[in-house]
């Protein structure tokens, strides 16, 4: 039974809940420019079966600002938040940026992460495909602020596409998240994901835990080399799915899909 959604403020970590309480739980964990609206499309089929928990990190939606945002900061958060939820052991899901947070949470907490599932997560920085001059400009010293502070709709979608290789509707939702995000939170948590890939590459962080591990990938992804997701095999026992036609966002380009891979998995790995 989908039980009706709730939001709760966990310090600065804002949390949305969706499912049975006493049900196995899953936490999701989005690319940080986008809003926990992304996953909408999957959460019904996940909470049919599982506690899905969906956490904004700082700096984002309607978590406040913080002086830190280097991922294994972002991910001490979460873990904070799962204690106050009383959560348990969960299976960790994390979209792009957000699976290097969920990558550090099970280095955190090995005893409480269940499982690992990855969708479009670059597994090192040669993977990245270069952004578009317009999204190079925000690291420029004088161009940079000054661009963010006159972000409109139009430039916003704009930078928005290439993260959908399906012809979709780009959601209201996600406009609205990243014009609220402040320039420093935008870049200093940006410039954390990339600090934490350069020190060590994905699969190499999660190939000594021991867990299970699940990789998602779009085979059309204009943001992460689509054949960098190779290199999650290093990982023992790794599952890694191709989807062909489909971009960085699969959660919302092929949402059946995607929630039917996350299902199977996570029954496969209570």
């Amino acid at each position: 039974m989908l039980a009706v959604m709730s939001g709760i403020d966990h310090g600065d970590v804002h949390v949305v809940q969706d499912g049975s309480p006493g049900a196995p739980a899953l936490l999701l964990l989005q690319n940080a420019a986008t809003p926990i609206a992304l996953w909408d499309p999957v959460v019904a089929a996940l909470a049919g079966a599982h506690r899905v928990i969906r956490a904004d990190l700082v700096g984002h939606g309607r978590s406040g600002p913080a002086a830190r945002y280097d991922v294994p900061a972002q991910a001490g958060r979460a873990g904070a938040a799962l204690d106050r939820l009383g959560a348990g052991r969960v299976t960790v899901v994390g979209h792009s940026s957000g699976g290097m947070v969920a990558t550090a949470l099970a280095e955190q907490r090995p005893g409480q992460v269940a499982a690992l599932a990855l969708i479009n997560t670059g597994p090192s920085q040669d993977a990245k495909i270069p952004d578009s001059p317009l999204v190079r400009l925000l690291d420029a010293p004088l161009a940079g602020p000054l661009l963010w502070r006159l972000k409109t709709e139009g430039t916003v979608r704009k930078a928005a596409r290439t993260a959908f290789t399906r012809p979709v509707d780009i959601p209201d939702a996600l406009i609205a998240h990243t014009q609220a995000m402040t320039y420093r939170s935008f870049t200093a948590t940006m410039g954390g994901y990339w600090d934490y890939l350069g020190q060590r590459s994905i699969p190499g962080r999660i190939a000594g835990l021991g867990l299970p591990l699940l990789v998602i990938f779009g085979a059309d992804d204009r943001r992460w080399r689509s054949a960098s997701a190779a290199a999650y095999r290093e990982v023992p026992g790794a599952r890694v799915e191709l989807l062909p036609g489909v971009g960085h966002t699969p959660i919302f380009e092929d949402p059946r899909t995607t929630a039917t891979l996350l299902l199977d998995f996570a029954a496969a790995h209570p």
